[in-house]
């Protein structure tokens, strides 16, 4: 069984290690996927983070020190979010932001870090800078360059975002872990399939003809003359020279 949790905070602020004011998490939401179907069984909690956020950080979330004053503190929430996650591979968009801060929060209560528990961690922001080199890889961007509708959020919220990140990861990866096959699952008969050793089999070469060989070397050299002779095998071949 594969089990993904999605997972998004809000935060007072951006320094969750600060000596006498450290930033804190006022809301962690996380979205269930099991074998790339979402099962509803979400997590989502508002917190009291016992300090005001900065000003900054109230315009992206809107959540107010006067909300939060009556909510859960993350010490109350720790035991359920660990048993939640623990297992699971974690998907986060800009991990390392959302880690940092959930590891000084357990750092305070001497319960360890969310490596210790989770199965692995998966940073979607450094996926996506992967796939779109050179393009905007926020959460916004991606919903709008994979069409996933995102009209809803006019604030950041973890549970929304995390849900919104589901989606973008399914259309991320679609083609990939889609064709994956539980072979486990009995919940649906079909007909066998028949495994078949190809190991004995000699597959044909099929070698370039001298026209495709020639024809491939003058447009190698028409690359290097647009170049300026700065093709990236000249500069090889000059390593190795020396």
């Amino acid at each position: 069984m594969s089990r993904q949790i999605f997972l998004d905070t809000e935060t007072t602020g951006f320094d969750p290690r600060h000596l006498t004011n450290p930033d804190r998490i006022v809301e962690l939401g996380c979205v269930e996927m099991v074998n790339r179907k979402l099962t509803s069984n979400n997590l989502h909690f508002y917190l009291n983070p016992e300090r005001d956020s900065d000003e900054g950080a109230l315009r992206v979330h809107g959540l107010t020190t006067e909300f939060l004053r009556d909510k859960p503190k993350f010490a109350q929430v720790a035991s359920d979010f660990l048993a939640y996650v623990r297992g699971a591979e974690v998907i986060i968009h800009n991990a390392p932001f959302d880690v940092g801060f959930l590891d000084a929060e357990l750092k305070r209560l001497e319960m360890g870090s969310v490596r210790t528990v989770v199965a692995g961690v998966i940073d979607t922001l450094a996926l996506a800078k992967e796939m779109f080199p050179g393009k905007r890889n926020s959460l916004d961007a991606l919903c709008d360059r994979l069409e996933v509708d995102n009209s809803g959020r006019t604030l950041h919220g973890a549970l929304l975002d995390a849900e919104l990140l589901a989606d973008v990861y399914i259309n991320m990866t679609r083609g990939q872990d889609a064709l994956l096959m539980e072979s486990a699952s009995t919940e649906t008969a079909g007909p066998a399939v028949d495994l078949v050793d190809l190991r004995g089999i000699e597959l044909p070469v099929l070698m370039a003809s001298e026209q495709e060989i020639e024809v491939h070397a003058q447009t190698v050299e028409q690359i290097d003359k647009s170049s300026g002779g700065k093709a990236v095998w000249k500069q090889q071949e000059i390593v190795v020279q020396s």
